[in-house]
């Protein structure tokens, strides 16, 4: 194992605490929970490709149908792994629980690090808490769509999604305030929970197809567009179903002060969980679609295309909501994996200033339960906020999942960026057992162009002509979220953010867990 220098970054050694020494004593006040296991458990439970693809149907079935489907999850596979390999090398090099907000601070230039990680803390806290949102959203439509199904005259209302939506996010809060020490467990189970499941939709469903599937020409060449906007542009809409199933890939970064080894672990898990999603979801989709037995009923039904091509092809609604379970649990799980690693950024950002007023209470660590519970708690608040869209939009699924992505692709675009313009030099003497090399720039730059294209095109609003109703409300949360950050930027933060506290600390304490630093190598 190789020796490691103190200074790991071209400026790094004059970084000091927030508060000039009166910031946290970097010792982790997290259990190390997580093993690579359970890492990777929780980082392919909230990516959960197969499963998000498939609660997402409604967005890319009027987008190009099935060859959206089919072939827009390749392109948005390729172009996630490009981001997941860019972002693996700077995890590697810098292992700290800030992800993003961290490898910016480490990678880009000395005059503008501290602003520019400040809006990448602040855009991935947002999308994560964004994300939250989502998969509550789409859990509960899982539910309701069963409703529908067992009573067919039964007239759903958003409200009463909105209060299945209260609901998930209370039990996703409660079991990440209180419940901490068997996360790991759970999430493990979520893995295996979502392996048995998508092994037995498929298989279910092509028994029961009985030879009777879809020829090759409706699956793999069928385009239907009843957007109304331009074909080119119909498909860019459309990779908003599978960019939501590789979207978070950084999720396990942000655990790296309660896993062993991250500077090893979370770069694996990223890129991992990432490949398997793609192959899983593309499998799953094609199966569905050769199985299925009218897609414009299943594009039509008031349960969801997903739940009416399980009663098509089972014939049974016993049967259907069998298979929905492993779909509706397996949501929750990413839920409440996604509440984790929400509140553990926010905990981050906060414990270095970025938050405000509120960064006191939400950088804290509760002694006894040793969970960050003031930030567990703003996540759950500011998720119902988020629901709130629920009640007032006939689009509001995508409007959350695109300001999601929108948040969190703007946070991968950053550090990205920063790596692309200076090479090697942005690791400095970092130590590292593997790079990029003479591949990176070029990684970088596709990466680069395919979260400028599908980040903007996510604006747009999911068909024409645009209502009150069916507007693009991802333009007014995102709009939101910036001018609440430039609002904390000039009231407070400008005078007591300075990025990331005690980033040697925390780098030395991340190399050590990987056995490249000594101990003691802090004291």
């Amino acid at each position: 194992m190789e020796t490691v220098e103190k200074i790991t970054s071209p400026e790094l050694h004059e970084v000091k605490s927030y508060h000039e020494g009166e910031g946290p004593n970097h010792n982790p006040a997290l259990e190390r929970n997580f093993s690579f296991w359970s890492c990777l458990g929780l980082a392919f439970a909230i990516l959960n490709s197969w499963n998000a693809m498939a609660a997402s149907m409604s967005v890319a079935l009027p987008s190009g149908g099935s060859i959206a489907m089919v072939w827009g999850l390749p392109v948005s596979a390729v172009g996630t792994l490009l981001m997941a390999v860019s972002l693996a090398e700077a995890a590697h090099a810098f292992p700290t629980t800030g992800g993003q907000y961290d490898w910016t601070f480490c990678v880009a230039p000395k005059r503008l690090r501290v602003g520019l990680s400040f809006v990448a803390g602040w855009a991935a806290t947002t999308g994560w808490i964004a994300l939250v949102a989502a998969n509550s959203i789409m859990t509960s439509n899982f539910v309701m769509g069963i409703i529908s199904l067992l009573h067919p005259n039964f007239q759903s209302h958003p409200y009463q999604i909105f209060l299945l939506y209260l609901a998930m996010t209370l039990l996703a809060y409660l079991l990440n305030t209180f419940a901490v020490r068997v996360l790991p467990w759970i999430d493990t189970g979520a893995m295996m929970w979502s392996m048995l499941g998508i092994v037995t939709v498929m298989i279910t469903l092509l028994a029961c197809a009985s030879g009777e599937y879809q020829p090759a020409k409706a699956v793999f060449a069928t385009w239907t567009n009843t957007t109304g906007w331009p074909d080119g542009m119909a498909f860019m809409l459309s990779l908003l179903q599978s960019v939501l199933g590789f979207t978070a890939f950084d999720a396990v970064s942000h655990l790296s002060e309660e896993m062993p080894r991250p500077s090893i672990n979370a770069p694996k898990a990223m890129v991992i969980a990432v490949f398997i999603g793609s192959v899983t979801g593309w499998l799953f989709l094609v199966i569905l679609l050769l199985c299925l037995k009218d897609l414009d009923a299943a594009t039509t039904a008031t349960t969801g295309p997903l739940i009416e091509i399980y009663r098509q092809v089972t014939g049974s609604n016993a049967g259907t909501t069998c298979l929905v379970m492993f779909n509706l649990l397996a949501m929750f799980f990413a839920c409440q994996g996604a509440c984790t690693v929400a509140s553990r950024l926010l905990m981050t950002f906060g414990r270095d200033n970025g938050m405000a007023g509120l960064s006191h209470y939400l950088g804290s660590v509760h002694p006894r339960l040793l969970v960050p519970q003031w930030s567990v708690l703003f996540v759950a608040v500011v998720v119902v906020i988020f629901g709130l869209i629920n009640l007032g939009s006939s689009v509001a699924l995508n409007a959350i999942i695109s300001s999601a992505i929108v948040f969190l692709q703007v946070s991968y675009f950053i550090p990205i960026l920063c790596i692309f313009l200076r090479g090697e030099e942005a690791f400095g003497d970092a130590p590292r057992s593997w790079s990029l090399g003479r591949w990176r720039r070029p990684i970088n730059a596709f990466a680069l162009v395919f979260l400028t294209a599908t980040t903007v095109c996510f604006f747009f609003p999911p068909g024409v002509p645009v209502t009150g109703s069916t507007m693009s409300y991802v333009v007014v949360v995102f709009a939101i979220g910036m001018l609440l950050a430039l609002g904390v930027w000039v009231g407070s933060a400008r005078k007591v953010f300075n990025g990331p506290s005690e980033m040697e600390a925390r780098l030395i304490e991340g190399r050590r867990m990987a056995g490249s630093e000594p101990p003691g190598a802090n004291d």
